[in-house]
């Protein structure tokens, strides 16, 4: 894991909620899902311990085509009985619970079942993402919302309710802000796959043009009329925006 994901842990790797268990795989749990950022990944969900989850492109909605040596090397994130699935309140989407062929149920997040990777060995690890370009990070939906701030007015937020900023150093879809600007300044980054085509959705109230541009490290960065979008490392909760007017360059995005 790299100086900037560890960095950047300590802020958005939000272990909400903990849950009781001697195994990280196999053991049916009621769990509780979790969310952690990568700077290039993104926020992408884990599990109760931590530990990654992914999805695979051969699932279909509510059904998991993932058996015998599959879900050996892809362990199912399973829940008890009629488990209620707990999460953060700010995660964007829906988690379900579908019953597999065997009876156990697995939890899914927007229809998409959730699994563990085998081979990675510590909370951080994303060993398995792109894995036979079948099996993808589980990332949160890239949803761009608008939150009221008493001193701002209307301003942009990212899928977890934090604020969003613009850098007056960047070009129009180009990104100046790498190193020691991005540990600072975290981009708001999504892998996007599994779904190939999906593009940053707006919440309400949003009414600029939102893309993708990818970063020289590999992160596809999201922008909002061609402004990349980042976050301030000193923000630490929905409504702070302490990140406005940093060195006359930084400013908060309003809808």
């Amino acid at each position: 894991m790299g100086q900037i994901t560890k960095v950047l842990f300590r802020v958005f790797g939000l272990s909400l909620f903990l849950c009781l268990g001697s195994s990280v795989f196999a053991q049916a749990v009621t769990p509780a899902v979790q969310v952690r950022y990568d700077a290039v990944l993104g926020h992408y969900l884990t599990g109760p311990s931590g530990m990654s989850l992914y999805v695979f492109t051969k699932d279909t909605t509510d059904t998991s085509n993932c058996y015998d040596q599959c879900a050996i090397n892809w362990p199912p994130l399973l829940a008890e009985g009629d488990a209620v699935i707990t999460a953060p309140l700010s995660i964007p989407g829906t988690f379900g619970i579908t019953e597999r062929t065997d009876g156990t149920k697995q939890v899914t997040y927007n229809g998409w079942p959730l699994y563990y990777w085998a081979k990675d060995a510590a909370v951080g690890d994303t060993t398995g993402q792109g894995v036979g370009n079948v099996w993808y990070i589980a990332n949160l939906n890239p949803v761009i919302q608008v939150m009221h701030h008493s001193e701002y007015g209307d301003i942009l937020v990212g899928p977890t309710g934090m604020t969003l900023y613009l850098f007056k150093k960047d070009e129009a879809d180009k990104t100046n802000c790498y190193e020691g600007c991005a540990l600072k300044w975290p981009p708001l980054v999504g892998g996007f796959e599994p779904m190939a085509g999906v593009m940053p959705l707006a919440a309400e109230g949003v009414t600029g043009k939102l893309d993708v541009i990818t970063r020289d490290d590999g992160g596809k960065q999201l922008t909002y009329n061609g402004q990349p979008l980042y976050y301030w490392i000193n923000d630490h909760k929905p409504g702070d925006a302490s990140g406005q007017n940093v060195g006359e360059v930084w400013f908060v995005l309003n809808p």
